[in-house]
C-alpha cells in the first residue's frame, strides 16, 4: 500500500464560534470534527499523517490548529490564516514562521467580494514575507479566481502557491472549457502546484471515474505529476462521498494516468513543497 500524506484536512469545534461559512443548513458537517473521527479509516487507507488547513478567518483558529499539531504526531503541520492587510502582517508571518508546525497560510479569497483583493498593494508585504520565510500560499480559489492566481504567480515568482481543489472546476455542469484554458495558463508558472482534492463536492451526480478523471488528466497534463498533491478535503468530503471511496478512486485514476508517480502524488510532492522551511 502506498504511504499517503493527506495534505488537506479540516477539523473544527463549533463552540469556538468563528466559522462564519459553517451554518446549520450544512447539516451533515455542522458538528465537531477531529482527526480521531477519521483516523482509523484514513490509516487503513495508508495515510500516515495529515496537514490541517484553516477553516476560519481568524488568528485564534490558527493557534487552535497549531496547538493540536504540537501535541498530535498524526498532524504533519498546519496551513493557517493571517490578516494580510494588518499593518504588521509581514512581522506576524515572520514571527509565526518560527513555529516549525506552520507550513503555509490560506486567506479565504473565494469568500471575498473583491476578486482582485490579493493583488492589492496592501497585501504585498505579507506576500513578500511568505516568500522570504519559505511558507506556502494556499490558494482557496474558484474558477473565476484562477486568472488572478496566474497574475499573483507572475508577480511573486519565488512564492510557492498551491491551488486548492484544482480551482473547483464545475464538474457537475460539464462547463469546463474556460477552466481548462485558465488552468493551462496558471500551470505555466513553475511556482504553482495543484491539489488533487475537493473534486467530489463539485461533481454533483457526475462522480464516476470518467468525469473525475477528465479533471485529473487535465491538471496532470498542465502541471505535470511532480506538481500534483493528493488530499481529502475531509470532512467537507463527506457531503459527497466517504474517505475510503475517495482514496480508492484517487488511486485508480493516478494509476491510470501517472502509474510511475504514485509515491510523489500521494506524499512526496507535498513533503517537498510544504516542508521548505529550515528545520521542518
Amino acid at each position: 500500500m502506498i504511504e499517503k500524506l493527506d495534505c488537506h484536512m479540516h477539523i473544527w469545534r463549533l463552540q469556538r464560534g468563528d466559522y462564519e461559512w459553517l451554518t446549520p443548513d450544512l447539516e451533515s458537517i455542522y458538528r465537531d470534527f477531529g482527526v480521531e473521527d477519521v483516523w482509523e479509516e484514513a490509516q487503513a487507507c495508508g495515510v500516515g499523517q495529515v496537514i490541517l488547513v484553516q477553516a476560519a478567518a481568524s488568528a485564534a483558529e490558527t493557534d487552535f490548529l497549531l496547538h493540536i499539531a504540537e501535541t498530535d504526531r498524526r498532524v504533519a503541520g498546519v496551513v493557517g490564516w493571517i490578516d494580510f492587510e494588518a499593518d504588521d502582517a509581514a512581522e506576524q508571518i515572520t514571527r509565526r514562521a518560527d513555529n516549525s508546525d506552520l507550513l503555509g497560510v490560506r486567506p479565504m479569497i473565494a469568500d471575498l467580494s473583491d476578486p482582485h483583493w490579493i493583488l492589492k498593494e496592501a497585501c504585498a508585504p505579507a506576500l513578500k514575507s511568505l516568500e522570504s520565510n519559505g511558507l506556502v500560499f494556499d490558494a482557496h480559489a474558484h474558477p473565476d479566481l484562477v486568472p488572478v492566481m496566474t497574475r499573483l504567480a507572475a508577480r511573486y515568482p519565488d512564492l510557492a502557491i498551491v491551488l486548492n481543489h484544482a480551482g473547483k472546476p464545475q464538474i457537475a455542469s460539464s462547463d469546463l472549457d474556460v477552466w481548462r484554458r485558465d488552468i493551462e495558463e496558471l500551470a505555466r508558472h513553475e511556482n504553482v502546484s495543484c491539489k488533487l482534492s475537493g473534486l467530489l463536492t463539485e461533481a454533483g451526480a457526475r462522480t464516476d471515474d470518467a468525469a473525475i478523471g477528465e479533471v485529473v488528466q487535465h491538471i496532470g497534463a498542465c502541471f505535470g505529476p511532480e506538481r500534483l498533491l493528493w488530499g481529502s478535503d475531509w470532512p467537507v468530503l463527506t457531503m459527497a462521498g466517504n474517505y475510503t471511496d475517495w482514496v480508492s478512486q484517487s488511486e485508480r485514476l493516478v494509476d491510470r494516468y501517472y502509474p510511475d508517480h504514485s509515491d510523489a502524488i500521494f506524499s512526496g510532492n507535498a513533503k517537498r513543497i510544504y516542508f521548505r522551511k529550515a528545520g521542518v
